[in-house]
């Protein structure tokens, strides 16, 4: 996320408490992690970095059955790191949703598409029909929609999401 909103994430880093040098460490330990050979399983992964998820429900979408496991984010109380697996314990999407009984932010207008506002499905429900984009890498996501300004005017927009948070909306009209 620094890469698009580097001042956002250095006020979280220091929210958090956390010295940049713990910071670089984590990311080190975690790209070794993930690109050891014969490292651990994907989903044995997460549980290793983040503990017991809160909780782990069964989800089928569309023809797919899955396990969903989330985690708290100390960060936004409001979201979840999700990991969706298949029966076999690939991993099939990693990202951040809202909490369960968390409300959800109110999007109507571009104006209200700040950075960290919303989760990939919350824009594409308040803007749908949505369309996804490809993604720069595995986890960045994206979405072309139209939106209204403050005016009314409607506008077609693509809008940038990583780890299923938005990071940022232009304007392509």
């Amino acid at each position: 996320m620094a890469d698009h909103n580097p001042d956002l994430v250095e006020n979280a880093r220091h929210e958090l408490g956390v010295p940049i040098a713990d910071m670089r460490e984590a990311n080190k330990r975690w790209q070794a992690m993930l690109h050891a050979p014969g490292g651990r399983a994907a989903a044995s992964r997460y549980r290793s970095i983040l503990g017991t998820p809160e909780s782990t429900v069964h989800r089928k979408i569309g023809d797919l059955d899955c396990e969903a496991r989330q985690w708290p984010v100390p960060l936004w109380p409001d979201l979840r790191f999700e990991v969706l697996t298949a029966p076999n314990g690939a991993v099939w999407n990693e990202w951040l949703v809202r909490a369960p009984g968390a409300t959800p932010p109110p999007l109507h207008t571009l104006d209200d598409l700040t950075p960290w506002s919303c989760t990939v499905d919350e824009a594409a429900r308040a803007f749908a029909p949505a369309r996804p984009l490809e993604g720069t890498a595995p986890t960045r996501w994206g979405l072309a929609f139209t939106a209204p300004d403050t005016q009314g005017v409607r506008h077609r927009c693509a809008a940038e999401f990583t780890w299923g948070l938005l990071q940022r909306t232009a304007i392509s009209d």
